[in-house]
């Protein structure tokens, strides 16, 4: 995979197939893999976090998942041909692992959603092992979390916590978690669990899901949406008039 840096935060240009391949050539080889992906919001706070940036930098793939940043990538001349949505990789991940007898710990969201996206992916990939899963409400407590996961035996962990949470958890604990690889996943079990609805396929292609996400909580995510996507903007003609 080539990495590149795009607006001061480095990122692996791969396509999907290359990304599931090496992620299952790491797990045979025992070698540890801490995944990330990046969308404009978290270009955009990384320059301000910290924490989200030494997180983020540590990983050892870092996908492209929303369209905005292929396009604007694109824009300051980087040869990206697709990007990795981190829902997509999600069940890409499942179907292998289901395919390699690799168990699975599911991590996050509220307890009604992730035993229900424990139901269904278990339906949906028959033969995979869900070792076992846990709500995202567990801070007063890390350490019992993460020995549960420790003890389950899992191989791979999907943590669908809100950024920039889940990635400093998992960089926090990733030499104590006992699995093969991990990665954050965001709203995945929502959307698995049927409590959110994803946009439809042409608003994912155009960059448009921040835009549906909008339109379903308008409220909670219009602000959110307005200021990042502003930021992302800027940086990209800034950028664009230095070169």
């Amino acid at each position: 995979m080539q990495r590149i840096e795009f607006l001061g935060c480095p990122m692996d240009v791969a396509s999907m197939s290359d990304t599931v391949q090496s992620i299952h050539n790491s797990i045979t080889e025992g070698r540890f893999t801490q995944h990330v992906v990046v969308n404009v919001a978290k270009i955009v706070n990384m320059r301000t976090d910290a924490q989200l940036n030494e997180s983020v930098r540590s990983c050892d793939i870092i996908n492209i998942d929303g369209m905005g940043v292929v396009l604007g990538a694109r824009f300051l001349g980087h040869p990206v041909a697709e990007r990795v949505a981190g829902v997509d990789l999600f069940h890409e991940l499942l179907k292998m692992s289901a395919a390699n007898n690799f168990s699975v710990f599911l991590l996050g969201a509220e307890e009604d959603v992730v035993a229900s996206t424990a139901g269904k992916v278990a339906n949906l990939y028959p033969g995979l092992e869900v070792a076992g899963y846990h709500h995202g409400y567990f801070w007063d407590d890390e350490i019992s979390l993460v020995k549960q996961i420790r003890n389950s035996g899992a191989k791979l962990l999907f943590v669908a916590i809100s950024s920039p949470m889940k990635e400093n958890f998992i960089n926090r604990w990733q030499d104590e978690l006992g699995v093969a690889f991990v990665m954050g996943v965001g709203g995945t079990f929502d959307v698995v669990a049927g409590k959110v609805t994803r946009a439809p396929k042409w608003m994912q292609n155009y960059g448009l899901e921040w835009f549906y996400r909008v339109l379903q909580e308008p409220r909670r995510m219009w602000r959110r949406y307005l200021t990042t996507n502003s930021k992302f903007a800027w940086l990209l003609i800034k950028e664009k008039f230095k070169r």
